[in-house]
């Protein structure tokens, strides 16, 4: 039977979700458009991500594909309407286009790009959207040469989660900066991958640069360690968006 495969972009409040990934007794967001999808088109349909996040983490654009055995004829503005009719409101379809067979929304991806928000006063319309920070004051220059200093790597192993099935944890790292905003701080970071907890790892290790904890020597002795232990911990999810991902035949969004 001639199988035809379709992409779909979507976008979803990761708060009540157990990241992207379908796990046993959990809520993820795979588990809730694979279940969509299959109703709409009347078929068992199983989604293959552009990546994963995790528990807490949100996304403005992520790329999914999957396979219809039997395809009937549908406008991709229906199957929009269609699919958002089934879905919680906290994830929503933008886009379901048809793709040669051979795409895969993983392994085609030639770049991913990442926010964290970070604000410093209480807000009740930020609360799981950013992470409130209410510590010592940060020192922007420090943090953003130290960021930079990062560009010269390529094993991040010492911001890996322990314990994951890749068989590299080499990325090339394409942009990494924080940029003040209204009453808080955004961090962009770009590369071709990244590893399970990456981002929030080096987020972490960049607020202690910024508190004055460690230098930039101590950040470069950190990566080149290899050893998770010597980095900072983790941030908070609530404040990670996956922003971008970008294909050969598309168009970069700017950071």
């Amino acid at each position: 039977m001639l199988l035809k495969r379709f992409f779909i972009e979507i976008s979803y409040d990761g708060t009540d979700f157990h990241g992207w990934q379908i796990q046993p007794n959990a809520i993820t967001v795979q588990s809730c458009l694979d279940k969509a999808l299959s109703t709409f088109f009347r078929q068992e349909v199983i989604t293959v991500g552009c990546g994963r996040t995790d528990t807490g983490v949100h996304a403005t654009q992520f790329f999914a594909h999957f396979d219809l055995k039997e395809t009937p004829e549908f406008k991709s503005e229906a199957a929009v309407t269609g699919i958002n009719a089934l879905l919680p409101f906290s994830i929503a379809v933008k886009n379901v286009f048809e793709v040669d067979l051979g795409a895969n929304s993983r392994f085609d991806a030639v770049s991913r790009t990442y926010k964290y928000y970070i604000h410093f006063n209480k807000d009740p319309f930020k609360v799981n959207r950013s992470w409130l920070y209410k510590w010592s004051l940060l020192d922007l220059p420090k943090m953003n040469e130290a960021a930079a200093t990062l560009m010269e790597y390529t094993d991040f192993s010492c911001f890996s989660k322990s314990k994951t099935q890749t068989f590299t944890n080499n990325c090339k790292l394409m942009h990494a900066k924080f940029e003040e905003t209204d009453g808080g701080l955004v961090f962009t970071i770009k590369a071709d991958r990244f590893l399970r907890n990456m981002v929030r790892a080096i987020v972490g290790t960049l607020i202690m640069v910024g508190k004055g904890d460690i230098g930039i020597d101590e950040v470069r002795k950190i990566v080149e360690s290899k050893s998770r232990s010597n980095a900072g911990q983790s941030v908070p999810a609530c404040g990670l968006y996956l922003i971008n991902i970008a294909y050969p035949s598309t168009e970069e969004a700017e950071i």
